[in-house]
């Protein structure tokens, strides 16, 4: 039986795909694996290129499922004790899952463990995070702004939060490993969560069991983010403001209105 499943979720997203399977050949887990492709319904040849490798197993969803539904039928598919949810624009150095999947079995309280994700030339991403809520939300976006702007405070602070091991609200589904028995006692992802803030919302329904989520820098996994948004950013900012809004609504319905205002203000009207 396999110890992980590696569950990839892919849409139009062919040459990132390949190289992100490459990279798992080059220097696959130690333990007993399998890799899952969840494809929604690409029209580049993802699935067909995907189905060519072999050990890999494609599940067509025949449409645009979405990165929750997508995710759930790659997990209800496989049957590892362990699940990691990886991106298709990641690449797995040899070694990086091992450590992660170590680090998150010594540390029993722990449900999740995401790794350090850097981008191509090294740089640290903030992968993790507090609960989203309104003012959570803001400072967030205030860090970022000030990382974008290659401010060395900002840069200083984000290599030293990044470079150390705790426990946190939330980390990214870019790459995420996590129990089965737990994602399963939390219902799965949800699927109201089409793209985006799904990774948030599965880490608090994990801690809201009693169970912790875990960063580790001991494991760094390379991301490759942005390229979807940049090749569609309309759709992309439509799709996070849906999440965005279906967040607030589940979480903190008090400020969907005062959500609703600013969007309005920014002339998005978001259904």
């Amino acid at each position: 039986m396999n110890v992980l499943s590696i569950i990839i979720v892919s849409f139009n997203a062919r040459d990132d795909l390949m190289a992100c399977l490459l990279s798992l050949k080059k220097g696959p887990p130690s333990v007993a694996h399998d890799v899952v492709v969840v494809d929604n319904a690409s029209t580049d040849g993802s699935a067909e290129a995907a189905e060519r490798i072999p050990g890999v197993r494609v599940v067509r969803m025949g449409r645009n499922a979405g990165f929750s539904a997508a995710n759930n039928a790659g997990i209800r598919e496989s049957r590892g004790e362990l699940v990691l949810l990886l991106n298709s624009d990641t690449l797995v150095p040899p070694g990086a899952l091992d450590r992660l999947i170590e680090h998150l079995r010594a540390t029993r309280e722990a449900a999740v463990a995401g790794p350090r994700l850097v981008d191509a030339e090294g740089r640290p991403e903030l992968s993790f995070g507090r609960m989203i809520g309104p003012r959570a939300e803001w400072e967030r976006k205030r860090t970022l702004r000030w990382i974008d702007r290659q401010s060395a405070a900002a840069l200083d602070w984000l290599r030293h939060e990044t470079s150390r091991e705790a426990f946190v609200d939330w980390v990214s589904g870019a790459c995420l490993l996590v129990y089965r028995a737990d994602a399963e006692a939390a219902g799965l992802l949800d699927e109201r969560f089409f793209l985006y803030t799904e990774d948030v919302d599965f880490c608090h329904s994990i801690r809201r069991l009693g169970r912790k989520i875990l960063f580790t820098p001991a494991a760094e996994i390379t991301h490759l983010r942005g390229r979807s948004r940049a090749s569609q950013p309309q759709a992309s900012n439509a799709a996070y403001r849906r999440s965005q809004l279906a967040f607030y609504q589940k979480h903190h319905r008090w400020a969907v209105p005062l959500l609703r205002l600013y969007l309005w203000g920014k002339g998005e009207r978001i259904s």
